[in-house]
């Protein structure tokens, strides 16, 4: 298997792993309103949750593109590095527009589940990062 491939699927594989420690936080957080507070609460924490982990999903594929075509193009891979957080800003603004002023979720559990699947990828990505020791 070459080095690209390799990575690739390694990639994939910690996507993978990181999404779902996100879904989970994002479920138990919106179990704990819906149990708590209500099903307006829970559905809107959810909602936060599920917008963290969709965002995470676009930067998964966005590395994925540039990792394909920095041996090319070096530029290219960067350009594409640096629209992909763009695109992700504005759809989390647009995410959040659409919760709060559309779908009249409640704000706090929109953004407690939000960052609850934040901070689970927070945790997962620093729990794969490689060493930088060598040991």
């Amino acid at each position: 298997m070459n080095t690209t491939s390799s990575n690739s699927s390694e990639l994939a594989e910690r996507t993978r792993r990181i999404v779902g420690f996100q879904i989970l936080a994002s479920v138990i957080i919106a179990i704990g309103f819906l149990i708590g507070v209500g099903v307006a609460q829970g559905r809107s924490a959810l909602y936060g949750g599920l917008v963290a982990v969709t965002l995470t999903a676009l930067l998964s594929r966005g590395v994925k593109r540039a990792e394909a075509s920095s041996a090319r193009d070096p530029h290219k891979s960067m350009v594409i590095l640096y629209v992909g957080a763009v695109q992700r800003f504005v759809l989390a603004i647009a995410a959040f527009a659409l919760g709060l002023a559309v779908l009249k979720l409640e704000p706090m559990a929109v953004f407690i589940g939000f960052a609850a699947a934040q901070f689970s990828y927070l945790i997962n990505a620093r729990g794969n990062a490689p060493s930088k020791r060598g040991v």
